[in-house]
């Protein structure tokens, strides 16, 4: 936009000034792109529940905590590989204030 200052608006926008655009929009517009955004969110949820525990997945994604376990067990991601690989990561320093 012409003599705009500032960051860029947090969602794209809509077709009304100041409104962001509609999920449904988006999900035109990505499948334009060639992106599968059901199919990407499931993957992406799939393989950050291997990684992460499911309390920790719960409280990143605003979800049950159930619901993060069930999706932990199907990915086959587990709390004491999670501890082991956090308990093996290099001990960083801190910086002296």
């Amino acid at each position: 936009m012409a003599g705009r200052t500032g960051p860029p608006p947090a969602d794209p926008p809509g077709r009304l000034p100041g409104q962001p655009l509609s999920s449904d929009q988006l999900v035109v517009r990505l499948r334009a792109l060639g992106a599968t955004p059901r199919q990407d969110r499931a993957t992406a949820l799939f393989t950050l529940a291997s990684q992460v525990p499911a309390t920790i997945l719960a409280r990143m994604l605003g979800i049950r905590r159930s619901v993060a376990v069930q999706r932990q067990h199907a990915s086959g991601g587990d709390w004491a590989a999670y501890a082991a690989d956090v308990a093996a990561r290099p001990v960083r320093s801190r910086p002296a204030d």
